[in-house]
Parts: structure tokens; C-alpha cells; sequence
């Protein structure tokens, strides 16, 4: 496969950085959003829900979604590859698995509380699913922060890099 060249990669990491605050700044100003909602008042909590899922919907799924095309791109069109180096596989397995938790966690409990915030109403405040499934999210979103700065740890300091080995001296 053809590779990219110097400056296609300059323009790939101006996207790479782009994409990753798309994401992480819309995770945490979803966390913003729920620290301040007022969980015995329907309407806030009803608005504070629905503006959640404005911002996963349209920021944070586009950013997840632009990251990970970035990183297969990442994968295929550049010298770096999937695994050549171990804090780049290590970087992408995360990032796998924080996007599948986001998916399958995340996405599914917000989703399940908005729904009990739209049948149910106020009832939807005193449910013990909807506390659960709050707490549940609330868990899953700080999992995905750790995970996240952990890949920005990872990709600052590149460890695991092959040792070169020292010419010997005659």
C-alpha cells in the first residue's frame, strides 16, 4: 500500500488532535452537565438529559468515529502500523475498548433514562432503575476519562520503545 508522505501526515495529526478534543471534550462536558443537574426537579433533570445526548449524539460519537478512522488510517497508510510498536497497539486496544464501552454502556444507559425521563415523567426521579442506571453511566464516563488520559500519557511519553543498541567501540 502506498504510504503517506510528510505533509499528508502533518494534516493527519491536525485531524488526529481535532477529532481526540471532539471526544474528550464532549465526554467531559457531559460530566460538567451532571455534576449541576438538580435530580429532584423534572424539568432540569429532563433538559440536563436531553442536552447529554445532544452532545454524545453530535460531538462526542463524531469525534469517536473520526478518531477511529483516523487511527485505521494511522494503521494502513504509515509507517507506524497496528503493532510495530507496542504503545501503539497498546493505544489502539484502549481506544477499542473505550469505544466499546462508550457504545454498549455509555450510550445504552443515557438512552434507558431518557426513556424513563419521557414515559414516566417525575416518577422517573423516585425509579430505582433510573438511580442505577445513572450511577451505572456516571461510572462507565469516568472509566473512559482514566482510559483516555492514559492514552494521552501513552502517546506523550511513547514507552516501550525498542532499546537501540549501542555501536560497539573499537
Amino acid at each position: 500500500m502506498k504510504k503517506i508522505g510528510p505533509k499528508g501526515m502533518k494534516w493527519l495529526k491536525i485531524i488526529h488532535v481535532f477529532l481526540v478534543v471532539l471526544f474528550f471534550g464532549g465526554i467531559l462536558s457531559s460530566v460538567a452537565l451532571t455534576f449541576h443537574i438538580d435530580f429532584s426537579n423534572y424539568d432540569e433533570s429532563y433538559l440536563g438529559y436531553k442536552s447529554i445526548v445532544v452532545i454524545s449524539d453530535n460531538i462526542v460519537r463524531w469525534g469517536a468515529i473520526g478518531t477511529l478512522i483516523v487511527g485505521l488510517i494511522y494503521g494502513f497508510f504509515t509507517n507506524w502500523g497496528f503493532f510495530k510498536h507496542r504503545w501503539v497497539g497498546v493505544k489502539f486496544v484502549l481506544y477499542i475498548i473505550q469505544t466499546i464501552v462508550g457504545i454498549f454502556v455509555v450510550d445504552k444507559l443515557m438512552l434507558a433514562n431518557m426513556e424513563l425521563l419521557e414515559t414516566q415523567k417525575e416518577m422517573a426521579l423516585i425509579n430505582p432503575i433510573f438511580a442505577r442506571n445513572h450511577v451505572l453511566r456516571d461510572n462507565a464516563v469516568y472509566f473512559q476519562i482514566i482510559v483516555t488520559i492514559f492514552i494521552f500519557i501513552i502517546s506523550y511519553l511513547k514507552p516501550w520503545k525498542k532499546r537501540k543498541v549501542p555501536a560497539k567501540q573499537n
